[in-house]
């Protein structure tokens, strides 16, 4: 059995993770093709439109994993919530006026996190989380999960995500479980 390759986990804001939107989309691409995704090409074009806003944000933060040789193996993104956010807007059922509210500082949205096969079950998307969250001044972390994804419900319940309800993220798409995690 070959010994597993070191990866290193890179921090990047908004500027540097536009520099490194290949490989962003190299492991958006490859992961969101497997089901439950089945994400098109045409899907990933859109993704990366919403990308590119998206890095714009003023706090936006990213975490990109690395082999030793610089193959990208795994990514995550996102940026706190402002008040004008659509998030909330997409529960099947609403929540409390409380847990609604967003001040741009209050919830990190976290828009996307995925690794490639290979590199899967070895700590990857932990320390990819773990990386994204590390200095962020938020009280909790929102996120969309589609209920057939078991790994990755998995690991968000074993992170202390709960589940607070179900959306429907875009128009057209299956209903995704809606998860909190509460750093305070």
């Amino acid at each position: 059995m070959s010994k597993p390759r070191a990866i290193t986990i890179e921090r990047l804001d908004g500027p540097a993770a536009v520099r490194a939107e290949e490989a962003f989309r190299l492991v958006y691409a490859e992961a969101f093709a497997e089901p439950p995704y089945c994400e098109t090409a045409d899907d990933v074009a859109a993704a990366f439109r919403r990308f590119r806003s998206q890095t714009r944000k003023p706090a936006f933060r990213a975490a990109l994993a690395r082999t030793g040789d610089g193959e990208p193996v795994g990514m995550a993104y996102g940026y706190p919530l402002g008040p004008e956010t659509g998030w909330w807007g997409q529960l099947i059922r609403p929540v409390p006026d409380d847990m609604r509210r967003e001040d741009g500082r209050r919830t990190l949205g976290l828009m996307e996190m995925a690794v490639r096969e290979p590199w899967r079950r070895q700590g990857v998307a932990c320390r990819l989380h773990e990386s994204l969250l590390d200095g962020a001044e938020v009280e909790r972390v929102l996120l969309n999960v589609h209920p057939d994804s078991a790994a990755a419900s998995a690991a968000y319940l074993a992170w202390g995500y709960r589940k607070i309800g179900e959306a429907r993220p875009w128009e057209g798409a299956d209903l995704h479980d809606v998860m909190l995690l509460d750093l305070r």
